[in-house]
């Protein structure tokens, strides 16, 4: 498939001034300082705080709701029930069962049944407890395996009659062939715990409307355009009477990604009243609320030959989506269609099964929808080098699919330094010299993985741009760039301040970001997919070279040369040839208005046609792919069955880093979620739905102390298409740190742990059943009068 044209490795001054080099992210300092102005930050005059009234029942038909009670308290100003937001909305067009409040129904504990604005907190609260609703309440699915199997009642009323969200199956090659004609193969049920993503800050909303009837939403997002678009939509407004803004974000990892209720709820309230509202949930809320990891129970087959070439993989899945689409849809294709690099598959097939359950929303969180997969294929891949006595890393190696090429299941691979990534880990972590020799309790475990640079495919079909800027001059030499891009703390918006200022060759404290906000900022689709160094640094690359065009041909004009012996770099235009002309940026460009009128640029990026040609294949098509290999050292607790991880080499390929550091974090962040999610995480309810720990207290998460020495490197494979040669770093890195961490558990101590969290109760468990098989063979050798080995061999 032919390239676009995009902004690949080159740089525009023949060597990089600002790109590769460590710079502070832009906003760094307010936040280090206090003074960056978060969602709850913001006090307008006369605001309202609203609170949510949910759910106490995980499955039930809401019989009546009776609000004047509430009404009637002083100091409340207005209540609101699904009777007045009924119009259904969901992240992805196609699935639309959300409402703002529950319309006729809740669907698990903690589903948003009424809101209430008033003047302060205490008093929306004390409002909540006045509402009288009467509930009839149904059977709960909180298993997956029987909301498959039993459909009456159906959680969402649907033309398919059942609870299930979305099924896939697809088939790549002959896949029964190649099991019918393998030498080895190895089959395995693997399962996935549901997690949340704990970011430092929980969803914050702020509306006002103002004498014009203009809607303006406070929220703290990962999505402003999609926000803005299902206001317009739930709300009945016209798009161009409403203004999104993200205010600074204190984290998001996935959990921003969709529309939210109390966005709906403060707008709908404020447009009420008159006045500004204000809602901010406490983080029980943000637990139920969710869209965290989606728990998987998973079913791999994989055949090879005896030299350790995979020749098929068979995959069933099973998804538990809880009670809402979310981004459903998106994660049964990714659960299937993104497992298939780095290595080759000459046959492949998935058949996988999203349902809905009676429990908090599942949607993105970091890695979407292929962290699971990966965590059981890296596993088998580990049980077949064992069971061949390969190498694992030569076992990777053997089956790398190489650079520029395509995966069974169509998606192009362009630049990859997945082989480079492995033998940095190897060599790092001492892997040939002392894997297998640490002495039981400790082991060294290694896995791959691959993930998308951005989508192929906008949310919802148009040929737009998916990314768009703006650039604008003042005659003092600064540049402003207007981005709808949402920086959720990754760096992206330092990312476009680096880029714009190597393009035009400025100091960096001349390039200023005004970011997502809708009124301000062309179209940005979002931060989801690790698409925005991809897709909004080559937007910015586009609008600062025609400018950059503009202002060389204008002092190429002045100076009388030819335009390519002019350089704009460190603040200052210079001729190549003669190095007594020169001029400061500042004056280049009010010369360049003078001649051109006032100045600026647009750019805009948006993918090639990519993906198979089949239902589907547009889905985890993207125009890049990142690349990372993990190497663990675990050591285990015979006693105790405690794991301790005491460190992780994690080499990740990002194409170009244009800033390493802000790559290195990316990288050490990953690591430390990765291995906190396989040791301490659960996000799981109760036999009744009711969440077991919704609080910081509760749900255990790694601390300083529980954290492992991060060594992190950075490959560089230079894609021909990312924005001078740019790729992802922001989710690639945590997939394999999961499967490495179990692997090496099993150097350890010879126990595979095929179902997470890795929680001292299952190694004990695996190290008894262990103790039993060994004694079995042994008593059943002795029978035979056969010799045994000592224990200490076996």
């Amino acid at each position: 498939m032919a390239a676009r044209d995009v902004h690949g490795p080159e740089a525009p001054h023949g060597e990089f001034q600002v790109v590769g080099k460590p710079h502070r992210k832009i906003d760094g300092h307010a936040k280090a300082t206090g003074s960056a102005v978060y969602a709850d930050d913001i006090q307008l005059p006369g605001m309202l705080h609203a609170k949510t009234l949910r759910s106490p029942h995980a499955h039930a038909r809401i019989v009546s709701i009776d609000t004047q009670r509430a009404q009637d308290l002083p100091g409340v100003h207005a209540v609101i029930t699904g009777a007045d937001l009924p119009t259904r909305y969901g992240v992805i067009p196609w699935t639309p069962d959300e409402t703002a409040l529950a319309v006729d129904k809740v669907r698990f504990i903690g589903d948003e049944v009424a809101a209430v604005a008033a003047i302060d907190e205490d008093t929306a609260s004390r409002a909540l407890g006045l509402i009288d609703v009467e509930y009839e309440v149904l059977h709960a699915y909180l298993d997956p395996e029987e909301a498959l199997q039993r459909n009456e009642p159906t959680i969402h009323e649907s033309k398919k009659g059942n609870n299930v969200s979305k099924h896939v199956q697809l088939e790549f090659g002959e896949v029964d062939r190649a099991f019918e004609g393998a030498e080895v193969v190895l089959e395995g049920d693997y399962s996935f715990h549901g997690s949340t993503h704990a970011a430092i800050e929980p969803h914050c909303a702020v509306a006002r409307v103002d004498a014009d009837g203009l809607l303006t939403l406070w929220s703290s997002t990962q999505i402003t355009h999609y926000v803005h678009r299902a206001l317009a939509h739930v709300l009945d407004l016209e798009a161009h009477r409403i203004r999104v803004i993200q205010p600074a974000l204190g984290g998001a990892f996935g959990g921003k990604s969709d529309p939210f209720s109390l966005e709906f709820c403060v707008a709908k309230l404020a447009s009420l009243t008159g006045r500004p509202v204000k809602m901010l949930w406490s983080r029980e809320e943000v637990f139920y609320a969710h869209r965290g990891r989606h728990p998987m129970q998973m079913t791999y087959r994989t055949a090879s030959d005896r030299q350790g070439r995979v020749k098929g993989v068979d995959a069933r899945i099973l998804i538990d989506g809880g009670a809402y689409s979310s981004f459903g849809l998106v994660t049964t294709y990714y659960s299937g269609q993104l497992l298939t690099g780095p290595y080759q598959f000459p046959s492949y097939r998935y058949d996988s099964t999203r349902v809905f359950t009676n429990k908090p929303p599942c949607g993105p969180k970091r890695g979407h929808g292929s962290v699971q997969p990966r965590w059981a294929f890296e596993q088998q891949l580990d049980e077949l080098a064992c069971q061949l006595e390969l190498d694992p890393i030569e076992v990777r190696r053997i089956n790398y699919q190489g650079a520029m090429t395509q995966t069974v299941n169509g998606q192009r691979i362009t630049s990859s330094g997945f082989l480079e990534c492995l033998e940095k880990v190897e060599r790092a972590s001492g892997w040939k010299e002392r894997r297998g020799k640490l002495g039981r309790g400790r082991g060294l475990g290694v896995a791959g993985s691959m993930y998308i640079s951005g989508t192929n495919y906008p949310i919802y079909p148009n040929d737009m741009p998916q990314a768009g800027i703006q650039l604008k001059v003042d005659r003092s030499g600064l540049v402003m760039v207007f981005t709808g891009g949402n920086d959720i703390g990754q760096g992206s918006n330092s990312v476009v301040a680096y880029l714009v200022a190597e393009e035009l060759g400025l100091e960096l404290d001349h390039v200023r970001v005004v970011a997502a906000d809708t009124d301000l900022c062309p179209v940005d689709l979002g931060a989801y997919s690790s698409r925005v160094t991809f897709m909004v640094g080559n937007a910015a690359i586009d609008a600062a070279r025609k400018l950059r065009r503009v202002v060389v041909d204008t002092l190429a004009a002045e100076w009388d040369v030819d335009p390519r012996r002019v350089r704009l770099v460190k603040g200052v235009a210079l001729d190549l040839e003669d190095p007594d002309r020169h001029m400061d940026l500042r004056e280049a460009f009010q010369l360049a208005e003078a001649k051109h009128d006032t100045l600026g640029s647009t750019g805009s990026y948006n993918t090639p046609t990519l993906g198979g040609d089949y239902r589907g294949g547009t889905i985890g098509a993207s125009p890049a792919y990142s690349f990372t290999a993990h190497v663990v050292e675990a050591e285990v607790d015979e006693e105790t069955g405690r794991i301790r991880v005491p460190k992780v080499w994690c080499a990740h390929d990002c194409g170009r880093a244009l800033n390493p550091t802000l790559v290195a974090g990316q990288i050490e962040g990953s690591v430390y979620m990765g291995i906190a999610e396989a040791l301490f995480e659960h996000h799981e309810v109760n036999r009744y739905g009711l969440h077991k720990g919704p609080s910081l207290l509760d749900y255990p998460l790694a601390t300083t102390l529980d954290t492992p020495d991060i060594e992190a490197f950075v490959v560089e494979s230079i894609d021909p298409e990312g924005p001078y040669g740019a790729k992802e770093a922001g989710e690639g890195p945590l997939h394999s740190s999961i499967p490495a961490l179990a692997n090496a558990v099993y150097d350890a101590v010879g126990i595979r742990l095929r179902h997470l969290p890795l929680t001292p109760a299952r190694v004990l468990r695996a190290l008894r059943e262990q103790r039993e098989e060994r004694e079995r063979v042994a008593a059943a050798a002795t029978a035979a009068g056969a010799p045994t080995e000592p224990e200490e061999l076996a």
